[in-house]
């Protein structure tokens, strides 16, 4: 009987095509009909290997789910960029591929990250995520944040609402 192991770790350059193709496939699932199509693709586009490998070696913070040697998701995540909150820190990303959601690889990544940030003395943690996105609000209300902000990012002259979810 093979066993599968599925382990939460640190990225490494070597993981950059995996995390190219989870960004790929989890942005389509998630903002395909939300965000125009060409500023999609772009956004997708932008985000190949050379430019994970690069952002790995830079010591940029990504987690990843290894699912038996296929990376399943990936989290970016460090000190929070919107100044008007003071939670110090954020998770920037965080995504698994669609094959694997609703098994709890996700909570473990958002765990993980939460964890790393109170080790390295973030005083809470802030999440936007898109409003129409229900996955993803749904998934942090569900994981206890709260929503207490809101913002607007525009693509291609749409602007579409962005809510703040923090945890103290």
């Amino acid at each position: 009987m093979s066993q599968l192991t599925v382990e939460i770790r640190p990225a490494s350059s070597r993981d950059a095509a995996q995390i190219a193709d989870v960004h790929a496939a989890s942005w389509q699932s998630a903002y395909a009909g939300l965000i125009p199509h060409k500023s999609l693709r772009g956004m997708i586009g932008r985000r190949h290997a050379g430019w994970w490998k690069r952002a790995i070696q830079r010591g940029t913070s990504v987690l990843v789910v290894d699912f038996g040697g296929a990376i399943a998701g990936y989290c970016t995540f460090g000190l929070n960029r919107a100044r008007a909150l003071p939670q110090e820190g954020e998770i920037y990303e965080l995504y698994i591929r669609p094959e694997y959601q609703g098994i709890g690889v996700g909570t473990r990544l958002f765990n993980a990250a939460r964890t790393d940030l109170r080790n390295h003395g973030c005083d809470g943690l802030v999440i936007w995520a898109l409003e129409d996105n229900d996955m993803a609000m749904n998934f942090y209300a569900g994981h206890g944040g709260k929503d207490i902000a809101q913002g607007y990012e525009t693509f291609e002259d749409q602007r579409l609402r962005k809510i703040a979810f923090v945890w103290q």
